[in-house]
């Protein structure tokens, strides 16, 4: 063994323990940092800020609604009533015609061919009785003087009678082909709104059936057709009663299928006699006037009818609500800047708010933004609410 073999071993073996103990070490100072830091950061975080309002009671409409379909109250089908080839569309599509405006002009060739016919053989039964008339003239006074048997007058007088008969039916044939000729000239019934057209120029119409060629709705005023439920039409006449309303009366608004209000206010023009078994549903009618035809028939929308004002009402904005398991809830500030959560009961929609019908108090103050943030019990930090949100 060479002279300093035992104390170089001796000093490798102490910086290896040396370098054991560094490696060890370094994980544990930085856990023990990151743990620090955590417990440093948990405790400066402050209570969230959130926005609230306190509630204020208010005087506020009560409405009822439903939702159903517009139509008119004259719609009227145009159709063939003779059978022949149209020859002539007379109006634009789409468009209003007046009454007695010209719409279709079908081929009259045949029917000019069976008016003169039913003319030429009301001629020819005229003539029939004018000789049987004649016959009865000339035998008369022979019959008086016994020249000729009574039976010859009997028979002339029972010619004059099937005469008549021929006149008069040959008269209901001309009116019969004058009738269909004046089919084939297509007039409006009615002032209204002309669709578009169901058949071509050429087409042969009125074989077999009426041919359905067109159809006009008058539009001013429109009608408003819905459903609704028992229960609710209970309740708005209950509601109507209490304001000393009666629903016919009361106005109604109609609100389009974008979310625009109609300008012109109708009112119920028919509630139905009986209550649908199938449905458990009363069809109600409303009228409202058209003059601009801004509404059509088939047209969605609903409609709104004001029973009259709720007096110190809380309503609260939405998005304040929070639904969970088919509750409705809010979360209630305290004065110590706690938070809890309330179940309420929901009324109806009004103008971007919620009537609330129990669970609420005047002067109250709710969380109405930042709901995310709170914990049942924590405290909040308090910010003015902004305008209500829809």
């Amino acid at each position: 063994m060479r002279p300093g073999h035992f104390e170089e071993t001796r000093a490798r073996i102490a910086a290896g323990k040396r370098s054991l103990r560094f490696r060890y070490a370094i994980p544990l100072v930085i856990a023990a940092a990151l743990v620090a830091c955590k417990k440093q950061e948990a405790a400066k975080l402050p209570p969230p800020f959130v926005e609230v309002m306190e509630l204020v009671p208010s005087d506020v409409p009560v409405t009822a609604g439903m939702i159903g379909q517009l139509d008119s109250p004259q719609n009227v089908e145009i159709r063939a009533r003779v059978e022949s080839f149209v020859d002539e569309m007379a109006f634009t599509e789409g468009t209003q015609v007046q009454k007695g405006d010209i719409l279709f002009k079908l081929d009259r060739k045949p029917y000019l061919e069976k008016l003169a016919a039913a003319n030429g053989g009301l001629a020819e039964s005229k003539a029939a009785l004018n000789k049987y008339e004649k016959d009865v003239d000339r035998l008369r006074p022979l019959a008086e003087r016994r020249a000729i048997p009574q039976q010859d007058l009997d028979n002339a007088l029972a010619s004059v009678e099937v005469g008549k008969a021929g006149v008069a039916s040959a008269k209901a044939g001309v009116e019969s082909a004058e009738l269909d000729l004046g089919y084939t000239v297509v007039k409006a019934p009615i002032t209204g709104m002309i669709g578009a057209t169901s058949v071509s120029i050429g087409e042969l119409v009125g074989k077999g059936e009426p041919t359905l060629m067109a159809t006009i709705s008058r539009l001013d005023p429109i009608w408003f057709y819905g459903n609704v439920s028992e229960d609710r039409y209970l309740n708005a006449q209950e509601k109507a009663k209490a304001t000393g309303n009666e629903i016919g009366d009361l106005p109604v608004s109609l609100i389009l299928s974008n979310g625009e209000k109609y300008p012109d206010q109708g009112q119920f023009v028919f509630i139905d006699r009986a209550v649908d078994a199938n449905t458990g549903t009363i069809r109600i009618r409303a009228e409202f006037p058209n003059e601009s035809q801004l509404l059509r028939p088939g047209m969605f929308a609903r409609i709104l009818v004001s029973l009259g004002t709720r007096k110190n009402t809380i309503t609260v904005p939405e998005r304040a609500l929070v639904e969970l398991q088919g509750k409705t809830f809010v979360w209630v500030v305290a004065k110590d800047q706690t938070v809890s959560q309330r179940a309420v009961v929901l009324g109806d929609p009004v103008d971007g708010t919620i009537l609330i019908k129990e669970g609420l108090e005047a002067g109250e103050t709710i969380v109405v933004e930042g709901l995310q943030k709170v914990r049942e019990g924590g405290k909040v930090q308090i910010l003015p609410a902004s305008s209500p949100k829809q």
